[in-house]
């Protein structure tokens, strides 16, 4: 670990124990983008990266304060505990090697999402947050465009070649356009940096919430998805206009839900090839390499008796393609839900499916309540946008796995949901409109302080 990055990660580590809850949240944030994976420490032969002492730092932090505890779980919480929980127990009773490995990475999830949990109180705290993140994000972006422009990575000394990891900022390039990388591991998941949090300030700029900051925002997010010339996250830029356009449907979703499986039962009918190679069609059309994850789900759905029940070792997908990753001796499994089929079966894959239907199902009840009194249509809108950032990640991981630090802000992104849905759903929407609102209600727009969800719950 660099001299600058200890220094950055002391500080941090001190800002996430004693400032308040807001600025831990936007310390933890920092962390991610402006420490990276090769910032670690080796110690009785583990590799401790330094955001893993952000993520001790923080949760430890939470239980000290009280700020949130196991009585106050719901329907999400308790799904990703038991998804982790299932992962991480079938890994271990099926494999003789990497047990460290996947313990690290339940540990890492847990720690993180009951830590932002407990750091995200309300709505109030959310739109404080994405204001401040755009102090973070103003300088990233400069980084990464300038990445983009000459080739030179701002976090390339921080990583060391190992194996077959690439040095960072080196080989990144499609059709003569470099592809900028950031401080993540890979360009798309630089992409789905700002692909994932496009929706929110989106949210916020169509719910007339200080148009000037949103606006920004979504710049800057656009920003990042286009120097990392990625198709997966263009794709997801795509999904959250679809996601907008959806809107005038709001309350008809049950009909588009519907109508959607209707469409692809349909085109299983009349399709030659398998119904998951419309993924190779919709990713030739943004420049990806969809067949790689086209053809990923038609071989993992050969081998369903490899692996259904509890998994299968990564080197036993050598066969899959004519080429194979270095560091695992397998298939490049470019594919989330994949990823916890491989590892523990169809048990932790439909368990990640509930995590899904729990979180959409907590937004549409937010909205239920909302929906019912005008006065918090500007709410509306900004929860709608919540769940536009689930529909980004459920697109996201059919060309994509979350590694590095990328997982933290997904599961920051699920606590906030969690959060600010069960403010709502809990309590009921009771608006309250103060006189200096009055001029912004008359016109349509729903100022972010002027309602209150009760606290009796």
């Amino acid at each position: 670990m660099s001299v600058l990055a200890a220094v950055l990660l002391l500080a941090l580590v001190l800002v996430v124990i004693v400032a308040p809850a807001r600025w831990a949240l936007l310390g933890v944030t920092t962390a991610v983008l402006f420490l990276t994976q090769g910032q670690q420490v080796l110690i009785f032969g583990l590799n401790l990266y330094a955001i893993r002492f952000v993520e001790v730092a923080v949760f430890s932090r939470v239980c000290i304060r009280r700020e949130w505890s196991l009585a106050a779980m719901g329907e999400v919480d308790r799904s990703l505990l038991l998804l982790y929980s299932y992962t991480t127990f079938v890994f271990l009773l099926r494999s003789n090697e990497g047990q460290v490995y996947q313990i690290g990475i339940a540990v890492d999830a847990l720690l993180c999402y009951f830590a932002f949990r407990g750091l995200l109180k309300s709505s109030d705290d959310l739109k404080w947050f994405l204001n401040a993140f755009l102090l973070l994000l103003i300088p990233y972006v400069v980084l990464v465009v300038n990445e983009s422009m000459t080739g030179h990575n701002a976090f390339a000394s921080s990583y060391t070649q190992s194996g077959s990891d690439q040095v960072i900022g080196m080989g990144w390039a499609r059709e003569d356009r470099i592809r900028a990388i950031g401080s993540f591991r890979h360009p798309s998941l630089l992409g789905l940096l700002g692909a994932s949090f496009l929706p929110m300030y989106t949210g916020l700029w169509l719910a007339r919430l200080d148009r000037r900051r949103a606006t920004l925002g979504v710049l800057l997010c656009l920003m990042i998805v286009w120097v990392s010339n990625s198709g997966g996250p263009l794709i997801c830029v795509v999904c959250c206009l679809i996601g907008w356009a959806m809107w005038a449907l709001r309350t008809q979703m049950r009909m588009v839900r519907r109508g959607l499986v209707t469409v692809l039962l349909a085109l299983m009918v009349v399709m030659k090839a398998p119904i998951w190679y419309l993924v190779s069609k919709v990713g030739s059309a943004s420049g990806g390499d969809a067949w790689h994850r086209a053809r990923l789900m038609d071989m993992a759905f050969q081998n369903l008796g490899s692996w259904w029940l509890a998994g299968m070792p990564i080197r036993d997908t050598a066969d899959w393609f004519p080429y194979v990753l270095v560091a695992t001796g397998g298939a490049d499994i470019a594919n989330n839900y994949l990823v916890f089929g491989i590892t523990a079966g169809l048990g932790s894959l439909i368990l990640l499916l509930v995590v899904l239907k729990r979180a959409f199902s907590m937004v549409g009840n937010a909205l239920t309540v909302l929906r019912s009194d005008e006065a918090t249509r500007g709410q509306e809108i900004v929860y709608w946008s919540l769940g536009i950032v689930l529909f980004v990640h459920v697109e996201a991981w059919f060309g994509t796995s979350y590694f590095d630090q990328f997982n933290v802000l997904w599961l920051f992104q699920l606590a906030a949901i969690a959060t600010l849905t069960e403010e709502v759903v809990c309590a009921g929407a009771q608006p309250v409109t103060r006189v200096a609102d009055t001029r912004i209600a008359r016109r349509g727009e729903v100022s972010w302080r002027s309602w209150r969800p009760s606290r009796q719950w």
